[in-house]
Formats: C-alpha cells, structure tokens, sequence
C-alpha cells in the first residue's frame, strides 16, 4: 500500500524540516512549500493525503490556501490541520469555521501531539471513503456528487477513462509495479487538465479497477482526451522493461498454460456531454458514459488504434 503523503506549508525553514525529519521517519512521504502559491500548484499536480498549513507565509494567508482547496472539486477532500503562532479566537473560527480545517494547532507544539492528531484525521479520512488509497484522487461519493451535478445542469462534459490490459500487466509485473502505473495515470490526467482545462473541472478514479473520472466543459475535454491519448501512448512504455517495452507487447500464460502475447495498456475513454441527454439520475448518467468507453475500445480495434477517445455526438 502506498505511503500517506503530506504537504507541510511552513516558510520557516527549522520548523518545516523538523516535519520532514520526523514524519518521513514515521513512514510518510512528506513534501514541503514555503510560498502558498507553490503548495496550490502542489495540491493541483499531486493531491496529498493532508496538508499541514501554517497561517503566516510570504505571497498568502493559510486561510487562503485553505479555501482554495475547499473551493476546488479536486481538492476539496484534502483534510486541513493548521499549525501556527497566530492563536486568538478569531483565528481559530476562522480556520475552523471558515475553512472547515480537522484542527487549529498554536506553536509552540509536541511533534508527538501534532503526529497523532495527523494519524486521527488520516483514519476519519478512510473511513469517509473520499480519496483513493493509491493516487488520493476524489472517489466513491464525490464522484457521486460531481454526476448529481451534472444531472441538474447542462453545458457540461463527462469523459470516463480506462486503462485497458492493466488487469494483465500486474499479474506479470505485480501489484506495486500497478501502483506506479495508477500513480503515473493520475499525474497525467493532472498535468493535462492543468494544461488544457479549467479551474472547475473535476478529476476522480473509481475505487475499484483502474477507471478514471473527468468532467470539464466540451470544448476543452475534446482536446483534453486527445492529449491524454497522445502522451498515454507514448509515455506507458516506460512502465515495461526493456524487452517488452521494444516488442510492443508482454507474454502470458493463458488459462491453458499456452503463452499469449498481450499489447502494451492503452487507454479507451468514452466521453458525453449534456447534449447526449437528459440524464434523469446517476445510474443512467453512469451507463451512459460507460457505453461510450465500450465503444472508444471496439473502435480502436476496429481503426487499429491503441489509446483512443469516443463521443457520444461526432
């Protein structure tokens, strides 16, 4: 299972390496910033477990940064601790109240203490089921959401993605080796819709099987799944070792023990918009883009492609 990551926003540099000590030898990946600026675009690349906020930095309050994430339908699960000098009343509602933080911590503090407030919202975060346990994408019930949203609105688009031979890939590489390559997904939908989107859009992954979630409006989720095709195609081979990656596929033993040669994964993305409704609830709005997906993967045969993208409406 993949290491809990935490974002430590701390401009005094004695405090934010005694986190790091200390939390990476709990066993978290810990990742720092100094400006809040640098931890928003952390946040928005590779979303952390929690984040660990002081309220004095240099560019930005860490209220601000606090309600960014909350603000952001891809950030918005991240559990907020904050751990700062600033200690009056109207601090503390403001972080607790307006931010929605799990705790407000004044410095000075016991690394002890801080640690076991961190464990307990960490566990209530598992518990809720928000995040997925590899990539800390949204998942389960907000994606939930983000599909009863759609439901009741329209100028939207809705693209659901699948990393095809993926199921395959760990049997012969292993279960963390499928990590990596989840985590590589992620960074990627990330990186793309930072790109090509907008600062509404919505990235999740379902909890089970290596399904990915977007919503965007059409015209920028069309050049979205194009480039996610693009650098899928080109960049997943650097997941294979060096003979299969030359060969273009993996060898496997099928049920009867006779090798079969299996491609290299690829991606099959089905894509709605509101126009391809109504969609009177979320089952059907589910079905709906999973159809689609279905079909992205028998065109792609049918056109000899790997990764491809189908729509709903040409």
């Amino acid at each position: 299972m993949s290491k809990d990551k935490i974002l430590v926003v701390e401009d005094a540099p004695d405090i934010s390496s005694l986190l790091k000590i200390y939390f990476t030898s709990q066993g978290y990946e810990v990742m720092t910033a100094m400006r809040g600026q640098v931890a928003l675009d952390i946040c928005r690349k590779t979303p952390p477990n929690l984040a660990l906020l002081d309220v004095n930095l240099p560019d930005m309050e860490g209220y601000d940064i606090g309600r960014a994430l909350r603000q952001s339908a891809r950030t918005r699960h991240i559990p907020i601790i904050f751990l700062t000098a600033r200690g009056e009343k109207q601090d503390r509602i403001k972080g607790l109240g307006e931010v929605q933080a799990e705790y407000y911590i004044v410095k000075p503090f016991d690394i002890e203490e801080v640690h076991t407030i961190v464990k307990g919202a960490l566990d209530r975060a598992r518990q809720k089921n928000l995040a997925h346990p590899v990539t800390n994408l949204p998942t389960a019930e907000l994606i939930n959401e983000q599909y009863r949203q759609l439901v009741a609105s329209t100028g939207w688009g809705l693209a659901q993605a699948h990393i095809n031979g993926f199921e395959t890939f760990t049997q012969a590489y292993g279960a963390v080796v499928g990590e990596d390559v989840l985590k590589f997904t992620a960074l990627m939908l990330n990186e793309v819709i930072n790109e090509l989107g907008g600062p509404g859009d919505f990235i999740g992954q379902m909890v089970v099987g290596p399904d990915f979630v977007m919503t965007s409006t059409p015209e920028h989720l069309k050049a979205i799944c194009t480039r996610l095709c693009e650098r899928f195609d080109a960049e997943i081979g650097l997941q294979y070792n060096y003979k299969d990656r030359r060969n273009g596929y993996i060898v496997v033993n099928d049920d009867q023990g006779t090798p079969r040669q299996v491609p290299l994964m690829s991606l099959s993305i089905g894509v709605l918009t509101s126009d391809d409704g109504p969609f009177y609830d979320i089952r059907e709005l589910s079905e709906a883009v999973e159809n689609a997906r279905q079909h992205a993967l028998a065109e792609a045969r049918e056109l000899g492609r790997r990764s491809h993208a189908s729509y709903a409406r040409p």
